[in-house]
């Protein structure tokens, strides 16, 4: 009977632990936490956002970060093999806007529970509050692990520690120094999925408003570098939301480089062009004729974002609508179409929903997460370096990797 060591106990961990022991491992998982599943616990704002409905395709275009090396992992274990595998051990499951997939019960717990139930159906050995200190290899060769508590050997050790976002959950960058302590190359950990820090003062005015149907841009080197549509929200540093996080990939990537000069551009109408806004807010304005220019637009705008607006295209909140030149109309237009805000700088790593970076994956095969340096060693979720966008797939990822780690570190290369 092969004896396979999972480290981490998250979504990655999870899954191997469960597949090894389905296939016919004794398996131990080593939890440092008090208790399994704790950053999965959080996602989907406590639901669990377990994958996407999409086209596995589709989840490799949703993987900014070295999506490429998943194609064999997703080829192996779908979203669908994910959902059968969880609807036959009794979880049921809803679809919802964007494809993304949740319990039917809204519940994180019961993903949580799920998985407990069928690691106790397969006998893996659960060891909570118990984090690894340091891989035991021979000649190449890995052959357990050393805890605080005990030694544990092994004919095969699966990594599924997860990156360094929310500490508090566990997952604070553990897998990179035991990846390391072998010989592992760690490419640079910074945060995905995180909100951006901006340089203007005014957003701390617009703390809490979100906005629905926007278009967002990044530009930089005068070259929009990636655009996004949908919803947003400000808060007294800066801005967030689904379409934020999913760009900040992108601002990421370019505050590494020299003198990066990046700013975002929030289109507050993009389902219209420039001349057919023009004409709404010349309609506005007949309308509104006699009040000053804060007043006339309340049609057009939340209420707290008019003083904004109206600053930002230099323009006195107190002049009569019927005084408004056709020069200062258009300048509004365009402040309405293109609301600039300057980066700064992202949120702390500690704040992000992923982790960019990770254990590099020119050192491990993508067709068995088995690493190139160690034999015996995998490595499964979001340790690896890989991040993708908000949606389900970066649970996808840490699912179909921890299947494949998993059915290889059993069966080797007669799957």
């Amino acid at each position: 009977m092969k004896r396979v060591v999972v480290i981490g106990g998250g979504a990655a961990g999870l899954m191997a632990a469960v597949i090894a022991g389905r296939e016919g491992a004794k398996v131990t998982l080593l939890e440092k936490m008090n208790y399994v599943g704790k950053k999965m616990g959080i996602t989907g704002k406590g639901r669990c956002n377990i994958t996407n409905a999409c086209d596995m395709s589709d989840f490799i275009k949703n993987t900014p970060g070295n999506g490429k090396f998943l194609y064999g992992a997703y080829e192996r274990f779908t979203n669908e093999d994910l959902l059968q595998l969880l609807h036959d051990a009794g979880l049921e499951t809803k679809v919802e806007r964007g494809g993304r997939v949740f319990p039917a019960s809204d519940s994180a717990l019961d993903v949580r529970n799920t998985f407990m139930k069928l690691m106790k159906h397969y006998g893996v050995d659960v060891h909570l509050e118990e984090p690894v200190k340091k891989l035991l290899v021979d000649d190449g060769v890995v052959t357990g692990v050393v805890t605080d508590k005990e030694t544990y050997h092994a004919d095969a050790v699966v990594i599924a520690t997860g990156g360094k976002s929310y500490p508090a959950t566990g997952s604070t960058g553990d897998g990179y120094m035991l990846a390391a302590q072998v010989g592992h190359k760690i490419t640079d950990i910074r945060p995905s999925l995180v909100p951006i820090v901006t340089e203007e003062s005014w957003v701390k005015d617009l703390m809490g408003l979100s906005l629905r149907n926007v278009e967002l841009s990044v530009v930089a080197k005068n070259k929009v570098q990636a655009k996004m549509f949908g919803e947003m929200m400000f808060t007294h540093f800066g801005i967030t939301g689904p379409t934020i996080l999913s760009l900040s990939h992108t601002v990421g990537k370019l505050l590494r480089k020299k003198n990066p000069q990046i700013t975002i551009e929030i289109n507050l109408k993009p389902a219209l062009t420039a001349e057919v806004l023009d004409k709404r807010l010349q309609k506005d304005f007949d309308l509104y004729s006699k009040k000053q220019l804060a007043n006339g637009m309340k049609d057009l705008l939340p209420v707290n974002l008019i003083p904004i607006v109206i600053k930002l295209a230099e323009l006195d909140p107190a002049k009569p609508i019927n005084q408004i030149t056709k020069e200062e109309r258009l300048r509004l237009c365009h402040v309405l179409q293109h609301m600039t805000l300057t980066v700064k700088e992202l949120r702390p790593v500690a704040e992000a929903i992923v982790t960019a970076g990770g254990i590099s994956l020119k050192e491990f095969n993508p067709k068995t997460m088995e690493s190139k340096l160690i034999s015996g060693l995998y490595g499964a979720g979001e340790v690896l370096d890989i991040d993708a966008f908000t949606g389900g797939y970066n649970l996808q990822a840490a699912f179909s990797t921890g299947y494949v780690a998993a059915m290889h570190a059993v069966h080797g290369d007669e799957e």
